[in-house]
């Protein structure tokens, strides 16, 4: 008797590993996954021959007066930034009142606004990064994944108002920053 039952045990597992197999093929019926490369091949070769280009970047709209003036306000030229990164900002060659910010080897075609609260915000035209330029610095963020690219980006501009502000705002070390009233 037990050697019955280890022998339809012995069976029934043989029969279950032989099911797992049978699963685990293909089917002759037209499954077989050997026909997706030829697919990817062809779909290879239309492209080769020109069946579908994607469209270029949509065409810039012409820069309205409020833009030009914004553009002039940028400043243009090299920005050192934190960790020994640097922005390059030049205006767009083809496209008045638009500039290009070139950082890591890329170039980001942008459109100059102003805000409400006195900052420069260059956005971009393919709406994936925006620099903001604001009194002391500059930075680049990365608006979809909703992080900084670079910051403490300083144009030479920049520069010397954080210094001017420096000295205009410095007390005599040999004082209390107190103005004896009749002085």
């Amino acid at each position: 008797m037990k050697t019955s039952f280890a022998l339809s045990s012995t069976v029934a597992a043989a029969l279950m590993l032989a099911a797992g197999l049978v699963c685990a093929e293909p089917s002759v019926q037209g499954n077989n996954t050997k026909a997706a490369p030829a697919k990817a091949a062809t779909a290879k070769t239309t492209a080769k021959k020109g069946a579908a280009k994607p469209a270029g970047p949509a065409p810039l709209a012409e820069a309205g007066p409020e833009q030009l003036a914004a553009a002039e306000q940028a400043y243009m030229g090299h920005y050192d930034c934190e960790f020994k990164q640097s922005v390059d900002i030049q205006p767009n060659a083809k496209h008045p009142g638009y500039i290009d910010v070139s950082f890591l080897k890329q170039v980001f075609t942008m459109k100059p606004v102003l805000s409400s609260t006195g900052a420069l915000r260059l956005e971009d035209v393919t709406g994936r990064t925006l620099m903001v330029q604001i009194a002391n610095k500059s930075m680049l963020l990365d608006v979809n994944a909703g992080r900084r690219l670079v910051d403490e980006c300083i144009h030479p501009t920049q520069r010397a108002a954080i210094e001017a502000a420096r000295a205009s705002s410095a007390v005599p070390v040999s004082s209390l920053g107190i103005t004896p009233a009749g002085h």
